[in-house]
């Protein structure tokens, strides 16, 4: 679930960053900003949520945790963070 969660919140981020935003700022064109920004906001935190979650489960360290969330907050991080963290223990 959590690698679900990483994939689908790392696409909403560049899809709010890379698309929307432009598209309200340089065409004010601000319509999508607003169900993508709030897809976003639901998958960041249940991301955050799952990855405590993983880390109480799987007795993470607290340096692993830490990465794990600043990943979701640069561009292409949970991608990082999925193939790192996440795809080694595949019961996630």
């Amino acid at each position: 679930m959590l690698r679900l969660l990483a994939i689908l919140e790392g696409i909403s981020y560049l899809l709010l960053v890379g698309i929307c935003m432009p598209l309200k700022y340089l065409f004010d064109i601000p319509e999508p900003t607003y169900p993508i920004g709030l897809a976003h906001g639901v998958l960041f935190v249940a991301y955050c949520i799952f990855v405590l979650i993983v880390t109480l489960q799987l007795k993470w360290s607290f340096k692993k945790m830490m990465l794990a969330g600043i990943a979701s907050l640069l561009p292409f991080g949970t991608f990082v963070a999925d193939k790192k963290y996440f795809a080694p223990a595949e019961d996630l």
